[in-house]
């Protein structure tokens, strides 16, 4: 290090660059929409001004004055320590052997510790803090200097290289992605939903204006007695569940000797532009319900239901169940929320006045565009799903490789406002579903209590969009046997993962099933064991238990009364927001 004082900051221009650090962390908050001091909310009033814990404000303050004395002493040095390991976006070469490029990644990611310190230093409800940590978080992914040409050392390299010809395809790709709407994740022209996604051989059986219904061609000779029915989530397209036949759960189910029906939402456009969430309860779930029921001639069915299509299927089991009907002897709920409780990183966007904004602009009619959704989501991890691709399109000229989980992601579903309004307010605000009476839903009050068949409950361990603790929390409110698994990984590559693969791992407890489950995950979790490789397979022989005598393979699609009407996939999971 040189230590010489000349090269060493002052005091003076420390505390100054501190400073500014503040006020960038000030702009950062308010950014995301977090009050400032003074600044008037949207009543009139002011809201209260950020305070910080004194003590971690000074730790802050001196770490940061420490390391940045360092790094100052370290002048541009290549290859002096510069603490970019271990960081994705600064891992190329060229980032090391060109000092400018050095010091202005190490300063960058000085900063960006600094703002996260000063971000956990914050007083306040977990809220506050949160909404916080994730301002800061959308500033400092953003404000990298590996997003900016002029300071994208590996870019710049990759443009000499090429003789400018990455920034021709640049400037292709970023019109390219101007005209499709969003930002490429992959390689889309690679990919045909009914060519090479969505490919296991089916036929629609019914469809009305919410979705179609798919009946899966037997894999087996035999079959079992009780169909199955698996509801997928409404804000995105059903075929997450049929990528490829090696990673297709409804491949692998069909397999397993079970008549598989699956729903295919229609991508709502604005016909449905006044639909609500009774109507998605009884025109589509119940419904998809009695027809497979009706088709199989089967008193009673099996179901699953993932994510939001598993709050859909429980909603529609309880207003069955007030009623006085069961049709459904066993659900299945994946990553799915029924407490609202814990829902992770998304509560940061729920609070009265963003619920009340939705319902006066969409709540009695209009669309919630996919991208917005499907925006929001890709913002939960911007370095991966967002800045990673506007550096490797636009400053690199690169097309990103075929990725059929991309292609997916990027196909995005609308919601009608009103179906979305009602969901942000009854689940995510106010958490009713899980209280019993608390709702009433297609003219029924709603209890959870009720709804007492075993049921099989799966989180992932690293859902940054379910919690795993939120997914578990079903256990508590659902009274029938119930068999809970965690799976590693996330929201989706924690679901989709077959046994073939033999990869991740997951955790069960206790026997088989049981009435009662402790009262939270972390207590559950210090008896649970881990098992190497897939769930899928302590799925399927849980379902095996429910799903009834094997019976001849039906030989044609449909019955009588539901005729096929096309092949799988159809055409409503082809329809573009």
């Amino acid at each position: 290090m040189n230590s010489d004082p000349s090269r060493g900051p002052t005091v003076h221009q420390m505390q100054e660059t501190f400073g500014e650090t503040m006020k960038q962390a000030m702009s950062a908050m308010s950014s995301a929409g977090l009050p400032q001091a003074g600044m008037p909310d949207m009543g009139g009033g002011t809201l209260p001004q950020l305070q910080f814990d004194p003590a971690k404000l000074l730790e802050v303050q001196q770490s940061y004055l420490k390391e940045v004395t360092a790094l100052w002493n370290s002048g541009l040095q290549a290859g002096t320590p510069d603490g970019l390991t271990g960081d994705k976006r600064f891992a190329a070469d060229a980032w090391h052997h060109n000092p400018i490029a050095q010091f202005s990644a190490s300063s960058y990611l000085l900063n960006a510790r600094t703002l996260m310190g000063l971000a956990e230093a914050v007083q306040g409800d977990e809220k506050t803090k949160a909404r916080v940590r994730f301002a800061v978080e959308q500033a400092m992914a953003a404000a990298a200097p590996s997003n900016f040409l002029a300071l994208n050392a590996d870019a710049q390299k990759k443009a000499i290289d090429s003789k400018g010809e990455s920034i021709a395809q640049g400037l292709t790709n970023l019109l390219h992605d101007m005209k499709q709407g969003h930002v490429s994740m992959t390689d889309e022209s690679v990919f045909e939903i009914g060519k090479n996604v969505a490919t296991t051989e089916g036929a629609v059986v019914f469809e009305n204006e919410f979705f179609q219904l798919i009946e899966y061609k037997p894999l087996t000779a035999k079959v079992h007695e009780r169909p199955f029915l698996m509801v997928p989530p409404c804000i995105n397209k059903y075929y997450i569940l049929d990528l490829q036949p090696e990673n297709s759960l409804i491949r692998y189910a069909v397999a397993q000797g079970n008549r598989t029906f699956v729903v295919s939402w229609r991508n709502p456009d604005e016909s449905m532009a006044e639909k609500t969430w009774d109507d998605y309860i009884e025109h589509a779930a119940i419904k998809a319900i009695e027809v497979t029921q009706e088709i199989a001639g089967a008193k009673t069915i099996n179901a699953l239901g993932f994510c939001v299509g598993g709050t859909i299927l429980a909603t529609a089991l309880a207003v069955l169940a007030a009623r006085g009907e069961k049709p459904v002897a066993s659900a299945t709920f994946l990553t799915s929320l029924l407490d609202f409780s814990d829902t992770g990183i998304l509560d940061i966007f729920i609070d009265e006045q963003s619920v009340q904004f939705r319902e006066k602009q969409m709540g009695q009619g209009g669309l919630l565009k996919g991208q917005d959704l499907a925006s929001t989501f890709s913002f939960l991890r911007p370095n991966d799903l967002v800045w990673n691709y506007v550096v490797g399109n636009y400053l690199k000229g690169e097309t990103p490789p075929p990725f059929d989980l991309l292609y997916w992601n990027s196909d995005s579903t609308n919601l009608p406002g009103p179906f979305y309004a009602w969901y942000l307010r009854n689940t995510y605000f106010e958490n009713k579903l899980s209280k019993p009476g608390a709702l009433t839903v297609c003219g029924q009050k709603i209890d959870l209590g009720k709804v007492d068949m075993p049921v099989y409950i799966y989180g992932s361990r690293e859902d940054h969009i379910v919690p795993v603790g939120g997914a578990y929390a079903s256990t508590q409110v659902l009274p029938g046997k119930k068999r809970f698994v965690m799976g590693a990984s996330g929201h989706i590559a924690g679901v989709i993962n077959p046994p073939a693969k033999k990869k991740r791992s997951y955790w069960t407890s206790g026997g088989p099933v049981n009435a009662k489950l402790p009262a939270s995950q972390a207590e559950w979790l210090k008896t649970a064991k881990e098992h190497p490789g897939s769930w899928w397979t302590d799925w399927a022989d849980w379902l095996k238990g429910h799903a009834g005598k094997e019976i001849a393979a039906p030989k044609v699609f449909g019955s009588r009364k539901y005729k096929a009407i096309e092949p799988a996939p159809g055409r409503y999971v082809k329809a573009k927001a």
